[in-house]
């Protein structure tokens, strides 16, 4: 996952306004996004404007665009607009898209007026519905409110989401365990609504090309073996931290060669009798650089994992837990818990992750993590479905104290406890959820836009207040 967005620029005008103040708006947006760092393709080359105002450019922009690889459209409207040109160009491409013009000034002391974009605005919204084409709205302000800036990054961001989820494939090591019933999946369905690809791999492939990395004395072993032994609390035998350390180079191998961005592996109980090992510690390492690893078998769990990590741009990691067990005195707080796979990056300040043991199976097998991970104010995501259809749980949450657990753990409050409970016994959704460290939130919202078959579906039950938000209010 690169975190980068490539936006197609196209800024409109219509010929019966002001082509000098429009000219005047392109070039300011453009300066406001090379301030910001935006990566931006323009249409300076389709005619000697650089906007959009005649039929006869529009295959010229779709190709550029194309051309140019871009994820991503954005429509200044620097006078009125063209809405039946913007509408063609997006139809053709297919990708999100931002509206927004600059806010008008006052008419002149003549009475007449230089660009009307705000009425052009209304023009473009209404076909793209007629086109069926989701976009998203900067409120009509200048190009200095907090307002432009924040719906800017937040397009960004949730077109980040699209472009990962539209290509999304993930490596799945072996089957789910057989009594984990609640991580059944629909991987037909799931490529045919949505395009993701699922590659699996025997768990006898998987423990094979581990002993054989194992037996070379590989030198990306050995370099993971030093980062462990610099950055844990060691409390295992020596081999099993080079089991481990060839088990993330064998993952991250696969991964890379097979082109997944998450991995899905059964971690108990086949591994165990072919490898003697739990392997969370080498999915900590491995979600750390950037491919999510996710218990269980659970493909969900690896697609909620890769959109979490995508709409945080990079700037957070994910970690993958179970809900377990109601807080003791907080009637809004509840557990997030795993035997040990969350990145050692999350680990709280002042401590040192312990490799251990994990403390649910009695043959206590090492490979597990064992810290407890900073709170403050975290997003919890879940991507799930049944009969056919999908939605994803979003929310906010916040850590708190609260008694030590063995694993990798986290108290949490929420808003509402007894409600999300209620969701998450009555579905679709299981007791997986994935936390990261970033307002997710109304990122993968607006996201969700621009995929057909996926419903936002808020815990909080604050849908307008993140609309607000967006909004700049």
């Amino acid at each position: 996952m690169d975190f980068k967005i490539k936006i197609g620029l196209a800024p409109t005008r219509r010929s019966i306004f002001s082509k000098e103040d429009a000219l005047k708006f392109k070039g300011l947006t453009e300066k406001k996004l090379q301030e910001l760092g935006i990566d931006y393709i323009n249409i300076d080359d389709v005619n000697e404007e650089g906007l959009l105002f005649s039929e006869s450019d529009v295959s010229k922009v779709v190709d550029k665009f194309k051309a140019e690889k871009v994820n991503a459209l954005f429509f200044p409207h620097c006078n009125f607009g063209t809405e039946d040109l913007v509408c063609k160009v997006a139809k053709e491409l297919n990708l999100p898209i931002l509206l927004w013009g600059p806010r008008d000034e006052a008419p002149l002391p003549d009475g007449t007026r230089l660009r009307d974009s705000q009425c052009g605005l209304f023009a473009t919204g209404k076909i793209l519905r007629r086109f069926n084409l989701p976009f998203t709205y900067i409120p009509n302000c200048s190009l200095e409110d907090e307002a432009f800036e924040r719906g800017l990054r937040n397009f960004i961001a949730a077109a980040n989401v699209v472009k990962e989820f539209r290509n999304i494939r993930v490596l799945q090591i072996s089957t789910r365990p057989a009594g984990f019933w609640t991580m059944m999946c629909n991987e037909g369905e799931l490529l045919e609504k949505f395009g993701i690809q699922i590659t699996p791999i025997t768990m006898s492939e998987f423990a094979n090309r581990i002993l054989k990395i194992e037996q070379e004395k590989d030198e990306d072993v050995a370099e993971t073996v030093e980062y462990i032994k610099n950055n844990m609390e060691i409390c295992v035998p020596d081999n099993a931290v080079t089991r481990l350390a060839a088990m993330k180079v064998a993952m991250k191998r696969y991964a890379e060669e097979l082109g997944c961005s998450a991995v899905a592996i059964q971690c108990w109980n086949a591994m165990q009798e072919v490898l003697s090992v739990m392997p969370c510690v080498a999915n900590s390492l491995l979600t750390d650089e950037g491919i999510p690893v996710v218990c269980e078998t659970d493909i969900h769990g690896a697609i909620t994992s890769i959109m979490a990590q995508a709409a945080a741009m990079g700037k957070a990691v994910p970690f993958f837990a179970d809900w377990t067990v109601a807080h003791p005195t907080n009637k809004n707080g509840e557990l997030l818990q795993h035997c040990g796979p969350w990145p050692i990056s999350l680990v709280k300040k002042g401590t040192k992750a312990k490799f251990g043991g994990p403390f649910a199976f009695p043959e206590h097998l090492p490979g597990s993590v064992h810290a407890e991970i900073e709170g403050g104010e975290i997003s919890i995501v879940r991507f799930d479905g049944d009969h056919g259809n999908y939605s994803v749980l979003l929310g906010n949450a916040k850590g708190i104290e609260g008694p030590f657990n063995q694993g990798t753990y986290l108290w949490v409050e929420v808003k509402n406890w007894t409600k999300l409970e209620d969701k998450l016994v009555t579905g679709p959704y299981v007791h997986h959820c994935v936390g990261i460290h970033s307002d997710v939130v109304p990122v993968i919202y607006e996201a969700c836009k621009y995929i057909p078959g996926l419903v936002p579906d808020l815990y909080d039950d604050n849908e307008e207040d993140i609309k607000a938000w967006i909004r700049g209010e």
